[in-house]
This record gives structure tokens, C-alpha cells and sequence, in this order.
């Protein structure tokens, strides 16, 4: 794989003559490829933080390895020691050591190109916003954003938050919880992939402090209901509609272009707000039929 990030068309090196060195022609960029096992990005996120420290599971995402443009490569490479962490879960996290500040913690899972993300966090700087993705370009572009825009309530995380919220976080340590526009994985035999499941939601609880907000949104309708059924199952939630429905997009959740284009199409998006119930509120369901009937 070679190192060299979208650099422009360039005439070819001639073939060297016999005895002679091949050198590039005069104007053409040399491109380097990285030796086996070489890391990608030296100082920046790690192609695979957890390695084989953690049985494996049925992954709810699929890392993407598109381009990374050079000012992407670029932010990795210099602010992902200050901003970036690496989901390794060898290690406990303390966020007010990490943020530098004692404000609520909200954890988004999947932020694209991290375009929403960056302006959640200028629109509301007493909130933090820790970030993961598994896509590089999507993590150099909003660190490059949050640089941009003098972020500094934004973290951004590098793996699987399954290993995060079960290996790295403490009880009670977030605030509010934000899945927006996950892989709908629409084909039937890959529906136990999907993200938001009743053994996601119980160990997310954990980590919840009681008032905590879970917003999820999602422009697939079947997941839509598969995701609002499992929330209001789970005993640990409660709907913030009184309707028991769904919600309209809040102020907060700014519009995507990703999102605007299926709008355009005539996709309908379906946004779910539900909160962590106090714990001494939980509903008592033991005499109630395993499907809440």
C-alpha cells in the first residue's frame, strides 16, 4: 500500500538504461510503500488497537479503508497524541483527566466524516463529546475540524466501542449516548449485526448515569422499528414521547448532507429519544411473558 495521498497524475520515470540508476522524472512525486507490518500512520491511530486481547464477537460494523486526503494524514499524524485515543481495553479511562474539565461526557458511536459532530460540539462547548469510528479519513477530517474550529470538547476514538463501554469506561461515567445513522445490515441473516440489541442496551445502561439521554436516528425503516421495539422493552428506558413513538429531530442534531440527499429521495429518517431511567425506578416485569406481553 503506498503512502503517497492523492497526488496528482504525473508522467511516468523512463525505464533506466542497462547500468544506469532509475531515477523519477524531474516534477514526479516519489512514492514510498511501507514495509510489511509498518504501521500506517506512526503517530496516529492504530490499524487494530484491541488485537487478539478479546475474543472475538459479531462485529455491528465494517471498517471502511477509503483514501486518506493529505491534510487528513496530516491531523492524524499530529494531533491524534492530544486528541485521539486508541480503544485497546488495557486500560481504564478518566474523563475529566481526558477532557481537562468535569462537564458531561457524551459518547457518539459512528460519526462519518464528523461533519454533525463538529458542529454539536461548538453549538453546546459545555458538553463534551467523545467520538468513535473505525474510518481513518472520517477521524483526520474531524480532528481536522475540531483544530479548525478550536474544538476542545472533542476526542476522537479509534475502534470498537463494544470494548470501550465494557472494558474502559466506569459505571455511571456518561452522560448521554448518540448512534446516528448505523449499518442498518438490511439482509435478514446479518440482522443479529446490528448495533442496537438488548445485550448492547445492558451493558450501555451501566455506563449511563440515571437521565441520560439515548438518541438514536436512522433513515432505515425496518431498523427504525426493530430499534424503537428493543428500547421500549428494555427496562433500563423509557421513551420521551408520550406517545410512545417516535421524536422529531431535535435542534441539536444538525441535518447531513448523507441525510439530506436520502430526504431528497424520499427516504423517511426516524429519530428515538430515550432516557436512563433512575435506577430505583426500574419497572418491576417478573410477572411478565419474556415479549413483555
Amino acid at each position: 500500500m503506498s503512502d503517497s495521498l492523492n497526488a496528482p497524475e504525473a508522467p511516468r520515470s523512463r525505464p533506466a538504461a542497462a547500468g544506469e540508476s532509475a531515477l523519477p522524472a524531474p516534477g514526479v512525486p516519489v512514492r514510498r510503500t511501507r514495509a510489511k507490518g509498518e504501521p500506517r500512520f506512526p503517530d496516529g491511530p492504530s490499524a487494530d488497537p484491541a488485537g487478539s486481547h478479546f475474543e472475538r464477537r459479531i462485529r455491528s460494523f465494517q471498517p471502511r479503508r477509503s483514501r486518506v486526503t493529505a491534510g487528513q494524514a496530516d491531523a492524524l499524524q499530529r494531533l491524534w497524541p492530544t486528541w485521539g485515543l486508541d480503544i485497546d481495553g488495557q486500560r481504564t479511562i478518566d474523563l475529566g483527566e481526558m477532557f481537562g474539565n468535569d462537564h458531561p461526557v457524551v459518547l457518539e458511536i459512528g460519526f462519518g466524516m464528523g461533519e454533525a459532530t463538529a458542529q454539536m460540539a461548538a453549538a453546546e462547548p459545555g458538553i463534551n463529546i467523545l467520538a468513535v469510528d473505525v474510518h481513518t479519513p472520517g477521524q483526520g477530517n474531524l480532528l481536522n475540524l475540531a483544530e479548525q474550529q478550536k474544538l476542545s470538547n472533542v476526542r476522537v476514538g479509534n475502534g470498537d466501542a463494544i470494548i470501550l463501554l465494557r472494558e474502559m469506561l466506569t459505571e455511571d461515567s456518561l452522560d448521554g449516548l448518540r448512534v446516528y445513522f448505523p449499518d442498518p445490515w438490511p439482509k435478514k441473516r446479518h440482522h443479529k449485526r446490528r448495533l442496537i440489541q438488548p445485550e448492547f442496551l445492558d451493558l450501555a445502561a451501566t455506563r449511563l448515569r440515571p437521565g441520560a439521554l439515548v438518541h438514536c436516528a436512522t433513515d432505515w425503516e425496518p431498523y427504525a422499528e426493530q430499534m424503537l421495539d428493543v428500547l421500549t422493552a428494555h427496562p433500563d428506558f423509557e421513551n420521551t414521547q408520550a406517545d410512545g413513538g417516535f421524536a422529531s429531530r431535535p435542534d441539536f442534531r444538525p441535518l447531513t448532507r448523507f441525510e439530506g440527499q436520502g430526504l431528497d429521495k424520499g427516504h423517511v429518517v426516524n429519530d428515538l429519544l430515550f432516557r436512563r431511567v433512575q435506577h430505583g425506578d426500574r419497572p418491576d416485569r417478573s410477572d411478565q411473558s419474556p415479549t413483555g406481553a
